[in-house]
């Protein structure tokens, strides 16, 4: 059974095939993949991919991916979750993407700290990594705020339209939590 998340404004949920156009709303947008190391989607039908991607990383206990909808107001507004899971390890990668309408409203910070403790409380993980495009600032300082270390740089580490960038490798252990 897919967890569901809560917040005082948020619910995180399983994305659905529903959700497919709230996914295309967001990876259409070159503002949100500019730092993705994803090209922008062109097609409903890449969005329904996305949901099936998400889907079979959380059967195969790949990562885990919710859709974080605001309460009360149908349709998610982006998504958060765990990438790179590795349950032996105990130790997992966080991802997010809010659409552009959406940011400065303290939604990712809100989720992404809701997910922190989903990690470290129910899925025992010890450390959560974060990989951040260099010039991406808003995740710098959100990661930072919330307690993430720089550990250094990844060279050439995602490539987007093509082109490698560097990215900067975060990480939050949960003893220091």
């Amino acid at each position: 059974m897919f967890p569901i998340l809560e917040t005082e404004r948020l619910i995180l949920r399983e994305i659905t095939k529903d959700d497919a156009k709230g996914i295309f709303a967001c990876f259409s947008n070159e503002n949100v993949t500019r730092y993705y190391g994803q090209e922008t989607i062109k097609n409903i039908e890449q969005a329904e991919k996305f949901v099936e991607f998400f889907s079979r990383n959380y059967n195969e206990k790949r990562g885990i991916r919710w859709g974080i909808e605001r309460k009360g107001i149908k349709g998610i507004v982006g998504t958060i979750g765990f990438n790179s899971w590795f349950a032996k390890h105990k130790r997992a990668e966080v991802g997010y993407e809010i659409h552009p309408d959406q940011w400065r409203k303290g939604y990712a910070a809100e989720a992404i700290s809701k997910v922190l403790s989903f990690g470290f409380d129910v899925m025992d993980l010890s450390r959560i990594g974060a990989v951040v495009f260099i010039d991406n600032e808003a995740s710098k300082n959100l990661l930072t705020k919330i307690g993430f270390q720089k550990e250094g740089i990844l060279k050439e580490y995602m490539y987007q339209n093509g082109v490698a960038h560097d990215t900067y490798v975060y990480s939050l252990l949960k003893k220091n939590k």
